[in-house]
């Protein structure tokens, strides 16, 4: 009985600090503040197609010959999630004006104990802050990978998939990129053809399916 009020009094200390990690935003300065540094070097082309989110898109080093046809700006920064990007948006989106954007977020977001609906909302607080300065422009959303070094975490996954699935279904040029169901295996489970040794991180392989799904998506918007 002692412990359990011991529980119920640290438990408003406990969850500030929890509010307090999740908001502290100041670990990316660096990185930010580097893209600010190659934007004064060199200014990215107006009307380009924005990819950002976490090290999934800063991994993706090739989009400039997977989209020879397009302008593209490469705004990822490993280890971030989805939150971490609306709050640097004013620094990394809304200076270059992108003709379309595709995020890839959402995996770190679980990791770090974020529910499936937290990943929905920020998500959609993202577009919000997005809209505010660019109305309308098309956003896409790249499904949350099934990677092997986060297998547990596959339910919560895919209700974080669908949930933001059907509440983009209901927007305007909010799009759902669907590429967890083809890196699944016929077991239903996730499979390793698709990663480099860490299981987290994707091989060329692995961007070849992404390029497949997400492609012709940005053909028709990112024009």
């Amino acid at each position: 009985m002692r412990k359990l009020w011991w529980i119920l009094l640290l438990w408003p200390l406990l969850a500030t600090a929890r509010d307090n990690r999740e908001n502290d935003h100041t670990q990316w300065n660096r990185e930010i503040a580097a893209f600010q540094a190659a934007d004064r070097a060199q200014p990215p082309a107006a009307g380009a197609v924005l990819f950002i989110g976490s090290s999934s898109i800063r991994m993706w080093t090739s989009l400039a010959t997977d989209f020879p046809e397009l302008r593209t700006i490469n705004r990822g920064f490993g280890g971030s999630e989805i939150a971490d990007s609306t709050y640097f948006a004013d620094r990394i989106v809304a200076p270059y004006h992108p003709r379309a954007i595709v995020m890839y977020a959402g995996d770190n977001d679980l990791e770090a104990g974020n529910s499936p609906q937290q990943v929905r909302g920020d998500f959609a607080a993202f577009v919000r802050t997005t809209r505010a300065a660019d109305p309308g422009v098309p956003i896409a959303f790249i499904a949350i990978k099934p990677s092997m070094a986060r297998k547990a975490l596959l339910p919560k996954i895919r209700e974080a998939n669908a949930l933001v699935r059907d509440w983009a279904a209901t927007q305007q040029d909010v799009a759902y990129l669907d590429i967890f169901t083809p890196m699944l295996g016929s077991d239903g489970q996730p499979q390793a053809k698709w990663f480099i040794q860490d299981g987290l991180h994707m091989n060329r392989s692995g961007y070849e399916l992404w390029l497949g799904v997400v492609r012709p998506w940005v053909d028709v918007h990112g024009r």
